[in-house]
């Protein structure tokens, strides 16, 4: 099968099942997916040969991961929204401003007297490695659970840097062009800006376009994808045809504005949109892995190792340290900045991409380049999907060592849930929008937030990244499943719950089966559960062990309701009515019990 290859839909098909399979891999077993991408890559194409993208799909290799890397980068302008910026804006600015150009010096430093590359080769590729991969940082940053200021700081950076970065190639290789055809610099300056300055026109008028027709209900509903594909891939084209490689400029600024135009459907557009950079990042990396030249990677040597050591311990923290000179970033947030700088698909696609055509021009040190940013993207990638947690946990960054539990709604039932589980260590916050009914909560010392958990003041002041699990469990059956719908999708449906909802005999006032979360306890409801506490059960807890199981606790309290079970690992579990799990020894149960309770 090596030999004869395959068909362009078998191709596909591979791409698309070892893309994504190695993603669900990955989060199985709890490793940074893009290790697992670029190792089975390898194994189908190079190390094996079954699938070789130039023979098995032919020409199309290089377009398709172009309009890929074209949409990563309009779902990372997607997530620019200004007002969540806030403590970071200062920050972003100096490492965007200084750090970019910095980083462009010290990296081609780093190619030229690390790996041995010729000046040209260099400063192209040293502008590439200014990215510092979005779709990479982002579940890294999940991964270690970072506190918000210094995760906003390397997400930002990581967005905005990454057309930064290619642009940059983009000048470099013009001017190893220039220098190559002895063409005129004024000429060619003046078409370089001129084509950042139109990809930047083409992608405002793009994201206006798509936001002022979406506000006024010129496209429905069922088109808003469909239209935004089309124009998206319209505004890349248009800015590439006048400056290679400035479409990418040009997609990042519609979305940027696009995410600041207050759409009513921006979270659909947002989250379909995420969903299919999945997709594209899983084919694109398989891609990339799967086309490397094996003699070529076989060829890197201790000079590759060089340059990937002054990579990450010279040229990253040196220029992440100079930009931050004179702000109010503590010294623990720029050191955890300075040593976290992983790399992506983009500089993985624009490498390959610009390399090919520095050896289409003569300069044969640009076959070397795609090997060496295989090297950093996999090497840059184990340290900080590895090093990046114990590095935070020593600087005192995290935003919480074991997940915590938010719970909306301050009730009698959510503060002793909230007291229980803040015994057990674990970190909870307590949410409402009514400040009278956090007295409670304030007064069993619990942290809390006075506020609509869906607002945007929410979004920027809560440390959701420190939280793996809701409760919403307020007075009102709608909200609690307006609350656990919206969040569901970025906490993980098995991860929002809520309180049943009263059941109603007129399908006139019952929501359907398909909205909010799983419904917590024996299906008691909040006024059911409320009645409870005012007659004076509390919630407590109870260690099991080996003498004193799970059947023991429950022949002894008959009457109480399991809320939920935090695991010897120190996660917390709430129990549905039909959960057929059984708590081990070392777990602790959180029940709500009648007042004079049966059993010890």
């Amino acid at each position: 099968m090596a030999a004869e290859g395959m068909t362009p839909v078998e191709a596909l098909a591979l791409v698309g099942v070892i893309g994504v399979g190695a993603q669900w891999l990955a989060w199985r077993i709890q490793m940074p997916a893009i290790v697992l991408m670029l190792l089975a890559g390898l194994i189908v194409g190079p190390i094996t040969g079954i699938f070789i993208p130039s023979r098995d799909i032919g020409d199309l290799v290089g377009p398709m991961i172009s309009i890929a890397v074209a949409v990563i980068l309009f779902e990372g302008g997607l997530t620019l929204n200004l007002h969540a910026l806030q403590d970071a804006a200062k920050g972003v600015r100096r490492l965007v401003i200084i750090g970019a150009p910095m980083g462009w010096l010290t990296s081609t430093l780093a190619v030229h007297y690390g790996a041995g590359l010729g000046w040209e080769a260099s400063a192209v590729f040293g502008g590439i490695m200014i990215v510092t991969g979005p779709t990479v940082i982002a579940p890294l940053l999940r991964q270690a659970r970072l506190s918000r200021r210094p995760a906003a700081l390397l997400q930002w950076e990581a967005i905005v840097n990454d057309p930064v970065g290619a642009l940059a190639a983009v000048l470099a290789f013009g001017v190893v062009t220039v220098l190559s055809e002895n063409e005129g610099g004024a000429a060619a300056a003046v078409h370089f800006f001129g084509g950042i300055f139109f990809a930047t026109l083409v992608g405002w008028l793009a994201g206006r376009g798509i936001a002022l027709a979406f506000q006024r209900a010129l496209v429905p509903e069922y088109m808003k994808v469909p239209v935004l594909f089309v124009v998206l891939l319209a505004a890349f084209t248009i800015s590439d045809r006048v400056l290679h490689e400035s479409g990418l400029l040009a997609v990042t600024v519609m979305g940027l504005v696009i995410a600041n135009a207050a759409l009513p459907s921006y979270e659909e557009l947002r989250r379909f949109k995420e969903h299919a950079t999945i997709l594209l990042v899983s084919g694109v990396f398989i891609l990339l892995a799967a086309g490397l030249d094996m003699q070529a990677l076989l060829s890197l040597d201790l000079r590759a190792v060089l340059f990937v050591g002054l990579v990450v311990l010279v040229a990253r923290p040196l220029s992440v340290m100079v930009s931050l000179i004179g702000t109010t970033v503590p010294w623990r947030e720029r050191v955890l900045v300075a040593l976290t700088g992983p790399r992506g698909v983009v500089l993985m696609a624009v490498a390959g991409l610009f390399g090919e055509r520095l050896v289409a021009m003569g300069v044969p040190d640009g076959a070397a380049i795609g090997p060496l940013a295989f090297a950093l993207v996999a090497s840059t990638v184990v340290i900080n999907g590895f090093g990046l947690t114990p590095l935070a946990s020593l600087l005192g960054l995290r935003a919480a060592e074991v997940p915590g539990v938010l719970l909306v709604g301050g009730t009698r039932l959510t503060t002793g849930l909230g007291a229980a589980l803040k015994k057990a260590e674990v970190p909870v916050l307590v949410t409402d929008w009514n400040l009278g009914h956090l007295r409670h909560a304030r007064a069993a010392g619990l942290q809390v937030f006075y506020g609509d958990i869906l607002s945007e003041a929410a979004e920027n002041k809560v440390e959701f990244i420190g939280f793996s699990t809701i409760l919403a469990a307020t007075d009102n059956d709608s909200y609690n499943t307006l609350v656990a719908t919206d969040l569901a999708p970025e906490f993980g449906r098995d991860k929002v719950w809520q309180l049943p909802r009263v059941k109603s005999d007129s399908q006139r006032h019952a929501l359907p089966v398909t909205l909010g979360g799983r419904r917590l306890g024996d299906g008691r409801t909040y006024d059911e559960f409320e009645a409870l506490m005012i007659e004076g059960w509390t919630v407590r807890t109870t260690k099991l062990t080996e003498e004193y199981g799970f059947e023991a606790w429950h022949a002894d309290r008959p009457l109480s309701v399991l809320l939920c079970v935090i695991g010897t690992n120190g996660d917390v579990r709430f129990v549905a009515q039909d959960s057929k799990q059984v708590p081990v020894a070392g777990a602790r149960l959180i029940a709500l019990s009648p007042p004079k309770s049966d059993g010890p």
